[in-house]
């Protein structure tokens, strides 16, 4: 089981494939640059309510893994915060945070790709 991020589009080469287990955690560090943590959110697990939030990152942490999409703009919305926080994790020297790194650059190329053919962004 996983997840697989993919345009709405007929395009089957742009898309990108985590395990359950490893986006769950891709999630909890990308909640973690924001500054707080995902598993006391509603829906992880928490009882703090998304609204308590300010990130533009939470179209992409307050989803479900496996159903339902984001829309062109909510991609726009998420993408220069993703590729900032992304950035950062470049410069870190861990194996860890590279793979992190390696992968959120994957993600930022498909969130472009919504962008650029206003579709949206699948989760499957």
């Amino acid at each position: 089981m996983g997840v697989i991020l993919t345009p709405a589009n007929d395009d089957v080469t742009s898309n990108v494939s985590w395990s359950c287990t490893w986006f769950g955690h891709f999630r909890r560090a990308l909640a973690t640059a924001e500054g707080f943590d995902l598993d006391s959110m509603v829906g992880f697990g928490g009882d703090r309510s998304w609204d308590t939030v300010e990130t533009s990152l939470a179209p992409l942490l307050d989803h479900p893994d496996d159903s339902g999409d984001l829309t062109a703009a909510e991609c726009a919305q998420v993408l220069p915060r993703l590729s900032e926080i992304v950035s950062s994790w470049r410069t870190r020297p861990s194996e860890h945070w590279q793979a992190y790194a390696e992968r959120g650059q994957d993600l930022i190329e498909v969130l472009q790709v919504c962008i650029r053919q206003d579709v949206s962004l699948m989760f499957c």
